[in-house]
């Protein structure tokens, strides 16, 4: 049974034909003294260059690796490019295979051989950047998926083709189309532009919340702000390097305004009250606030839609920007505030109650929390109560009584222990109980 490739798919002809041409370069290498002497220079170029890399690598290595101590910019710049070491074999044996091509093809006048080694060993290198040096995750994923891909294609002779092939086949969307090769282009260079954007806004970020002397509330508006100017001018820049005209996307600026208008409003509507709340300072990172309906905990993070309150018990409640600005939001700590707070107690009706105030303010002023600003301790008599003489003590400290600082429980326990240390009673409640009619009970 004969094989009739003129009745197959052209797929499968076009790939019978690179076999086929594929086969015809292999026979001529095979049987040709000059591809014979080329391969040969080929792998002696491979020796040379594992025995360079066998006696120098440790040397370099040596050089370009500072104590662990070491952190100046001497070190950083060693420890950089201590990096590059695993390239050195592949591109030894590709300089050494380049010097060779010369002599080859001033001798046989020729040198396909050697020219398709040079490319395996610059595969090679760009296969050992992708492995061992870019550590970067997204890096990563883009060196494996694409860099080492196009050095393959390279390396076999068919990165021309490739090219031309996804440049000629067009995807059609709506009025607009656009080839495959761009579509590549735009998936990596954007990849990259906006990875770029993420590191820049990283370090900005992180050098911004370093300015102490900035209020908590400046440093988030400033970090918003520098994320919003930095990925606009990523997006602007990729726009430039594909060729996309801005104005084309006025339809589509449109939709999006059409769509802020009704179904969008309420994240517009936090967006903008998380900007008022930035500018304003009226809660940020930090503060323990109560909203209206009675929930409470710390604010923990701030996006762009919400305020995210970290609870007692460990839950997160997502709260959305807009309630900070349209309900009653009470803010207990502002950022490290003073906060005064007051433990009740009484006294048993049998004490010298002139006494009482010095005594229990010297004993809660003890307390290390306990603040002398803006007022010191001050032990208030707030009333006679059916069982006892009633005191409040109100104090003030820098911060907020929750889970882990326990200011009124400790004061409590001071107050116990000094009342305790000079003979006071603490009074619990007292019944006295009456019964009448007990004379007309038979028997009594």
């Amino acid at each position: 049974m004969e094989f009739d490739l003129a009745s197959q798919p052209e797929f499968v002809q076009q790939a019978v034909g690179y076999a086929q041409q594929a086969w015809d370069i292999s026979k001529t290498w095979l049987l040709s003294p000059a591809a014979w002497s080329q391969f040969g220079l080929l792998l002696a170029a491979f020796l040379l260059a594992w025995f360079v890399n066998r006696q120098v690598q440790p040397v370099l290595s040596r050089l370009l690796t500072p104590a662990e101590d070491q952190t100046g910019i001497l070190a950083t710049i060693r420890r950089f490019i201590g990096g590059f070491l695993p390239l050195l074999l592949p591109l030894l044996a590709f300089v050494f295979t380049a010097i060779g091509e010369q002599i080859v093809r001033s001798i046989f006048e020729s040198g396909a051989v050697i020219a398709f080694g040079k490319r395996v060993f610059l595969f090679l290198a760009v296969r050992a950047f992708a492995r061992d040096m870019v550590r970067d995750p997204f890096l990563k994923l883009i060196a494996r998926f694409f860099f080492v891909p196009v050095a393959g294609l390279y390396a076999l002779g068919l990165l021309d083709l490739v090219i031309e092939k996804l440049r000629t086949t067009i995807v059609p969307l709506g009025n607009m189309s656009f080839d495959l090769l761009w579509m590549v282009q735009f998936i990596i260079i954007g990849g990259l532009i906006f990875w770029m954007g993420r590191w820049s806004n990283d370090q900005s970020s992180g050098y911004i919340n370093a300015q102490d002397e900035m209020r908590p509330a400046q440093r988030q508006l400033a970090v918003k702000a520098a994320e919003i100017a930095i990925f606009g001018i990523a997006f602007l820049v990729l726009m430039n390097i594909m060729e996309i005209n801005l104005a084309s996307l006025a339809v589509l600026g449109g939709a999006v305004g059409v769509g802020l208008g009704f179904g969008l409003q309420k994240i517009a509507a936090n967006f903008i009250s998380g900007v008022i709340l930035l500018l304003e300072g009226q809660a940020t990172v930090g503060d323990y606030v109560e909203l209206d309906d009675g929930q409470s905990g710390t604010i923990v993070k701030t996006t762009a839609r919400a305020m995210f309150l970290e609870t007692y018990d460990g839950k997160w409640i997502v709260v959305p920007n807009e309630d900070f600005i349209t309900t009653r939001v009470t803010n207990y700590s502002d950022q490290g505030s003073s906060n005064r707070y007051e433990a009740p107690f009484s006294v048993s009706y049998d004490t010298d109650i002139n006494e009482v105030p010095a005594l229990v303010e010297a004993a809660v002023a003890k307390h290390p929390g306990v603040l002398d600003e803006p007022f010191p301790p001050d032990c208030e008599l707030r009333g006679f109560g059916e069982s006892g003489v009633d005191f409040a003590v109100e104090f003030w400290v820098n911060g907020i009584d929750d889970g882990p600082n326990k200011y009124t429980s400790d004061v409590l326990f001071l107050i116990w222990n000094a009342l305790k240390a000079e003979g006071i009673e603490i009074p619990y409640p007292q019944r006295v109980v009456e019964l009448k009619g007990m004379d007309k009970v038979p028997g009594t």
